[in-house]
């Protein structure tokens, strides 16, 4: 445990274009395999350019999205008219699966703080597909971005009332509380008032507090403060956890109300194929 702590810690010590550099470089190799190999999608970005989730093949990718798609549709029923915000959509992972089942006369946007995912999404989603519109966002962020923007002062660029879906995933993982906080503020504001949103989380409650501190490996040793765990004191946006009180409290000060929430696999020590998600699952709308 000792020895994944220093590696994750010297991973975090690098700037976010030092990060961006390594993977790059480290993937090269297979990325070039792949596309002499003939394995690759037009949409689907080569593996060093794949910050967020896993660096896997395309093949793999484009099921990933597939899954994601699937959830959307069985916990917060997305339907191919519903006008969708993706908050964080990376270099398209989910953006992918719904181009071919959202109709061409609704709406789909998507923002990042990655300018390198958003120039990828715009040259092949967002050609092909004119109703997906994708948004660079200039924010700080311990892991991607070293902009002086704040996530503070980000007010989401749409009118008020006006998404039916809205979801994230894994984008809530690596936010500060208080910038969570606001998100969920203008969640509030653009979405209609039958909307759903879809998150995940990595969630603990005073049960499992400790061993979530302690586990191997994967774990949050460092308590942030009031309601929340991190896993490294100096990289407050790296990977947060959020204690379940705490995040209800947090929904209902911005006139939000959980829904429903579904635990995921991470805190096994085995996966548990009856789970149907690694993070946590939450389910919410306007009061």
């Amino acid at each position: 445990m000792k020895k994944t702590r220093r590696l994750r810690d010297l991973w975090y010590s690098l700037s976010s274009n030092q990060r961006f550099f390594i993977r790059r470089l480290y993937y090269l190799p297979v990325d070039l395999f792949d596309k002499f190999t003939g394995k690759t999608n037009k949409y689907v970005p080569p593996r060093g350019l794949i910050y967020t989730g896993s660096s896997i093949s395309a093949k793999s990718y484009l099921k990933q999205g597939a899954n994601q798609l699937e959830l959307l549709k069985n916990q917060i029923n997305l339907l191919p008219t519903d006008v969708t915000l993706d908050i964080g959509c990376g270099v398209g992972r989910t953006a992918i699966a719904l181009s071919s089942y959202l109709n061409r006369n609704t709406r789909y946007d998507g923002f990042d703080v990655v300018k390198k995912g958003i120039d990828w999404c715009d040259s092949g989603l967002g050609k092909d597909f004119p109703n997906f519109h994708f948004k660079y966002v200039p924010l700080f962020n311990d892991l991607y971005n070293t902009s002086e923007n704040s996530a503070l002062d980000f007010i989401f660029p749409y009118e008020d009332n006006t998404f039916d879906k809205v979801f994230t995933f894994s984008v809530f993982t690596h936010m500060m509380l208080e910038e969570i906080q606001h998100y969920f503020k203008q969640i509030q504001r653009v979405i209609t008032d039958e909307g759903l949103c879809f998150s995940t989380f990595f969630l603990y409650d005073s049960e499992d507090e400790n061993y979530v501190a302690t586990r191997k490996d994967f774990n949050f040793p460092v308590k942030g403060g009031n309601g929340f765990r991190l896993m490294n004191e100096n990289v407050k946006s790296g990977n947060i956890a959020i204690h379940k009180s705490k995040l209800d409290e947090m929904l209902k000060k911005a006139g939000l109300k959980r829904v429903k929430l579904i635990d995921g696999f991470w805190k096994d020590e085995e996966i548990n194929y009856t789970r149907i998600e690694y993070q946590d699952i939450v389910i919410f709308k306007r009061q």
